[in-house]
């Protein structure tokens, strides 16, 4: 090979040796191995406002009538209505305008268990007691309702529970403090001396209105 063949394969190679250093240059850097970075992530969950309920509930299912106070003519029989919790948790914003609640019973008639002659419903009355009715005074029981038996303590009162009769009520929903009011009643079942003797039942029908 002459020096001039020679010359221009060293410069060949030179070149050569200098593309190949533009490349390594200009080629991204890699994270190494193992790096790691956080990201925080966050929320604020608001609380949730449930809206105000306005409910009632009895403290037992049923009551047992014991003889007592009978005379001559009559035989009564008295027990006390479990206590009824009116629950009123709603705000004035959620109370319908002009709005009043009240909790109003029924009884069916007295069935024996051998055949007996019913008890009219109208044997039974009662005697509404206010046991908590808040601050506001806005919460009262409702009146005594007599048997047919009584002489009227008002006029028109003393059919028995044949029909719904006050036990509590408010007549103004929205200015009542939220909360819980109780109530119960004395119950007295009045008959004449010679009823039937034997087991019976009634069922009385309790219920919230507004």
């Amino acid at each position: 090979m002459n020096t001039w063949s020679r010359k221009r394969l060293l410069a060949a190679g030179a070149s050569g040796a200098l593309l190949a250093g533009v490349v390594a240059v200009g080629s991204p850097a890699f994270a190494e191995p193992g790096d790691e970075a956080g990201v925080e992530v966050t929320v604020e969950i608001e609380e949730i406002r449930e809206p105000g309920v306005l409910a009632m509930t009895v403290a037992a299912d049923s009551v047992l009538l014991s003889e007592d106070g009978s005379t001559l003519l009559v035989r009564q029989f008295t027990g006390t209505l479990p206590t009824v919790t009116v629950t009123d948790t709603r705000t004035a914003d959620e109370v319908p305008a002009g709005a009043a609640w009240a909790v109003l019973g029924s009884a069916t008639d007295f069935v024996g268990d051998a055949d007996q002659a019913p008890i009219g419903a109208g044997h039974l009355g009662w005697k509404p007691k206010l046991i908590d009715g808040g601050d506001t005074g806005l919460v009262s029981e409702g009146e005594e309702v007599v048997t047919v038996l009584d002489e009227p303590t008002q006029p028109g009162n003393n059919v028995g529970l044949v029909d719904q009769e006050l036990l509590v009520s408010t007549f103004d929903s929205g200015a009542v403090t939220p909360g819980e009011y109780t109530v119960d009643a004395d119950l007295f079942l009045r008959t004449p001396a010679d009823v039937e003797a034997g087991a019976y039942t009634s069922t009385l029908t309790l219920s919230l209105f507004e």
